[in-house]
């Protein structure tokens, strides 16, 4: 059994400025995505600025989706007694489903504004996303947030916030699966062209396939609990759409031509 280590949420403090922890994994997030982005630029045929604006597309398409997906799919109820909650996010509160959204529709946006087709920036950002995922992960872990269910397995952490039981360190597991693993197969896949929508495809599939394992072990969200049978969770239940749409897109692909990204049409 292991104790969990009770980092201090803040991070830096200069003066009366506090730089929390959870806001540097978004940075982290951010910055590596750029990075590679910027490594990459040349398979969409973008500069270094073009690379800059998608980057700023994604981080709002992140904030605003996030937020906004966490207040329908996680606290309706609250939002409805007081939409003003939905501008407190110094309360905490984000969806990753929302920000997959928002995302979305930052890439429809970009691709129009930059003659790409969709697809192929889909799967140009795929193998960058992991990076942000990973460090959201540990960001949750440092401030004790979506703890595991109790467990007795030997590596049971006790987060002292929940209570003296051991608790699976799902955040840890998420980071593992969402981040580390899930970048490796992209990464890997991603080094040669494919199809145009296997990559997108690949992230719906192996992201929903690890968010749904890993909420068995993840402790339900409070609000909410389970939504039907006694085990289904909101974030089960958000991860079928993906791999559904998942599988679709890996078919459709599979009649797709090697993508010639740097010679394409918008769609």
């Amino acid at each position: 059994m292991f104790h969990h280590p009770q980092f201090d949420p803040v991070a830096v403090s200069l003066g009366p400025l506090a730089i929390h922890w959870y806001g540097l994994m978004y940075v982290v997030g951010f910055v590596g995505a750029w990075w590679l982005a910027r490594v990459r630029a040349e398979r969409l045929g973008l500069t270094k600025d073009q690379v800059g604006d998608m980057i700023f597309y994604g981080a709002l398409g992140v904030v605003l989706g996030g937020r906004i997906g966490y207040a329908i799919f996680y606290g309706w109820e609250q939002f409805l007694a007081n939409p003003l909650w939905i501008f407190k996010v110094w309360e905490g509160g984000m969806s990753f489903h929302g920000g997959l959204i928002g995302v979305l529709i930052a890439c429809l946006l970009f691709a129009r504004r930059h003659q790409l087709t969709f697809f192929q920036l889909t799967d140009f950002i795929a193998p960058m996303v992991p990076i942000g995922l990973g460090a959201g992960r540990l960001g949750n872990f440092i401030n004790q947030e979506l703890p595991g269910r109790v467990t007795d397995v030997p590596w049971g952490m006790v987060y002292p916030l929940y209570g003296p039981e051991p608790r699976h360190p799902s955040e840890l597991y998420e980071f593992a699966l969402e981040g580390v693993v899930l970048f490796c197969i992209l990464w890997t896949v991603s080094r040669k062209p494919q199809q145009r929508g296997l990559i997108s495809g690949l992230f719906l599939i192996c992201y929903g396939a690890f968010r749904f394992f890993v909420e068995f072990f993840r402790r339900p969200d409070p609000q909410l609990g389970f939504i039907a049978f006694d085990w289904l969770t909101m974030g089960q239940l958000l991860c079928i759409p993906m791999l559904l749409l998942g599988a679709v897109l890996i078919v459709w692909s599979r009649r797709q031509g090697i993508d010639d990204v740097r010679s394409s049409s918008q769609v």
